[in-house]
């Protein structure tokens, strides 16, 4: 058995997370299922390739990651169940494309030839299928996942499809000096396209200078930062605040690294 890692962006409020892992319940009893979000923005493509691509070097070989944020759930994009180090199940809509730069899938199938579960104590009606096309974390992903969370083969799901014509999102990692905001963590913290963060340099960002150091409090309260995140990119913050509403942030925002200044930091002129 491999154990399956699952992320959304179903929230904890409904019950779309636990009718998931019921399913995978019943389709691969006793297999491992290790949350890793679900809280994430809703239908933010971004947000969750960047959790992924955090997550990842974590995650052992040969495990499950079933990922489903899907804004065209239900359309014809492809259900795909990809095949690296890792297998990963989710909607063909550039949701891997930062996981897949560590673990690039060598082989992939469309996910067509999954029998979804059937609701207990429902007598469904000829042709009815309930939530059949809006709901494919339960019936499709969830049951492709327990498949091959069973050690079962990866053809049985479907057709193969070349694992270069998978959907990428438009990102660039780079080690700089110029880069993008990728995203946004709870904290209103900037993460950047960008893979260096050079110790007593400058970036540049919505007309502002920020200091780059090696964590917030080597700044007051309240002032700017840039440093190497925990996931290896640059990072903006606002020491005990919060820098995407305080410095006027957004994504897709370019942000440039400067050579160290000859004096000391600038300010950041932070609006009043």
């Amino acid at each position: 058995m491999h154990p399956v890692f699952f992320l959304s962006d179903f929230g904890l409020e409904d019950p779309y997370v636990g009718v998931v892992k019921a399913v995978l319940w019943e389709k691969a009893p006793g297999v491992p299922v290790l949350d890793l979000a679900h809280a994430l923005p809703p239908q933010d493509l971004r947000r969750a390739a960047y959790a992924l691509f955090e997550a990842l070097p974590y995650l052992p070989e040969q495990a499950v990651v079933l990922a489903v944020v899907d804004p065209g759930v239900g359309t014809k994009r492809r259900a795909i169940a990809a095949l690296g180090r890792r297998l990963y199940v989710g909607p063909d809509n550039g949701l891997f494309t930062l996981a897949w730069l560590l673990d690039p899938p060598i082989r992939a199938h469309e996910i067509t030839c999954i029998s979804p579960p059937s609701p207990k104590g429902i007598l469904p009606l000829p042709g009815w299928a309930p939530g059949g096309y809006t709901f494919h974390g339960r019936d499709l992903f969830a049951p492709a996942a327990a498949h091959l969370a069973l050690g079962l083969a990866a053809e049985e799901l479907g057709p193969e499809v070349p694992a270069q014509d998978l959907i990428r999102l438009p990102l660039t990692l780079t080690p700089g000096p110029e880069g993008e905001i990728l995203t946004f963590d709870r904290f209103g913290n900037a993460i950047t396209t960008l893979l260096e963060a050079p110790l007593e340099s400058v970036v540049e960002v919505a007309g502002k200078r920020i200091p780059i150091r090696q964590t917030f409090g080597q700044v007051e309260a309240g002032e700017a930062v840039a440093y190497l995140g925990s996931g290896g990119l640059l990072e903006i913050a606002l020491n005990r605040g919060n820098a995407k509403e305080a410095l006027g942030l957004r994504e897709g925002m370019p942000v440039v690294i400067l050579p160290p200044p000859s004096g000391p930091p600038p300010p950041t002129d932070l609006p009043p």
